[in-house]
């Protein structure tokens, strides 16, 4: 009974750790504070993870497409500086929570996910582009 009861209290404290350490590197951050962070950073490295005709329909200016659902998604990312902010958006949220996972996987240490995806970026008003 004691063993069962320490076990589980290892296990727990292991899952528990390692869900913190997803959170200390990607921040989840609402449209304004995405778009101010975004302008206060020296050549930002910002990733559209929407397909190419999502991305061609509008998309953060600057925003290079990266597409989470395309064969090239870890190769494409991997041309990014691990080292240095990346700021990850899609539609809605659900892919670029997803793709800053990954990017956690792959050695990048300063996320920023946009809460509420481009959707939300729209409704603020926030800048765009369709180039």
């Amino acid at each position: 009974m004691k063993f069962r009861s320490i076990l589980f209290l290892l296990i727990s404290f292991v899952i528990l750790s390692c869900d913190g350490q997803a959170a200390k590197n990607i921040k989840t951050i609402e449209a304004k504070d995405f778009a101010e962070t975004m302008n206060t950073t020296q050549n930002p490295q910002i990733l559209d993870v929407r397909t190419p005709e999502e991305f061609t329909e509008g998309h953060i200016k600057n925003a290079e497409n990266v597409n989470w659902l395309g064969d090239r998604f870890i190769a494409d990312a991997e041309k990014f500086d691990k080292t240095k902010p990346v700021f990850v958006y899609c539609k809605s949220g659900g892919r670029s929570k997803k793709a800053s996972q990954k990017l956690q996987e792959l050695g990048f240490t300063n996320i920023y996910e946009l809460e509420g995806g481009f959707m939300k970026w729209s409704a603020e008003g926030l800048n765009m582009s369709t180039d």
